[in-house]
């Protein structure tokens, strides 16, 4: 077998086993995504979210000719410098990243402030996953009353206080099989916020559908954690 028929599709450098889990449930669904299933493989950095921002691209350099593209995704609130926008975060990533060989395959996907911005729609099934299924007031008018959430915004103020929130309510425990559902069940059209927008339209733009269907069948997605 030659080194192109080798290459697998997509390695993604994430900060936590929340995050591997999110990426896992999304790559699942290729058919949603308007993407080709794709083979990826996950590494979850020990150094979290400093170490995403500051070294991802030197443990991505020794694949650049084993993977057509990369991924960083880390949140900025934790990463050691939060003074930055999310923006400038993903570009200074993407810089050492082209400049360690990926040139133009790779991208940083920085949360702006953490992965818990990604629960938040107003699908049903956020309720139903996080326990709150069935339940009087709903979960919209409870985050209201307890002023996580506020009127006319889509999304609380605090995405992170305010699940944590929700699971003491509904006695669940918190773990990264919970984000895995929800990026298995909640719509993507759903999701608004630009940052997933981004991660969206660069996967589109690297592993398009074929013209004759989107492909339906899922990829695989494996954990491996760095010493």
């Amino acid at each position: 077998m030659n080194a192109a028929a080798a290459m697998r599709d997509l390695i993604a450098i994430v900060a936590d086993k929340d995050m591997e889990f999110s990426l896992k449930g999304l790559l699942s669904r290729p058919k949603a995504l308007g993407i080709r299933s794709v083979t990826a493989d996950v590494v979850v950095h020990i150094e979290r979210d400093p170490g995403c921002y500051r070294r991802a691209h030197d443990l991505l350099r020794a694949f650049t000719g084993r993977y057509a593209h990369a991924v960083v995704l880390f949140d900025r609130q934790g990463c050691g410098v939060e003074q930055k926008t999310a923006g400038e975060l993903e570009h200074e990533v993407e810089a050492r990243l082209q400049r360690s060989g990926w040139k133009s395959r790779a991208v940083a996907v920085v949360l702006d402030p953490e992965l818990e911005v990604w629960v938040w729609s107003d699908s049903p099934h956020v309720a139903e996953v996080l326990g709150w299924s069935g339940e009087r007031p709903t979960l919209r008018d409870w985050l209201l009353a307890k002023g996580f959430a506020q009127q006319g915004r889509a999304k609380p103020r605090d995405p992170k206080a305010a699940m944590e929130a929700v699971l003491r309510r509904t006695n669940c425990p918190r773990s990264a099989a919970r984000y895995e559902q929800l990026a298995k069940r909640v719509s993507f059209e759903r999701c608004v916020d630009p940052v997933f927008t981004k991660l969206k339209k660069t996967l589109r733009g690297w592993f398009s559908a074929s013209p004759e269907g989107l492909a339906s069948d899922s990829g695989t997605s494996n954990e491996t954690e760095l010493p």
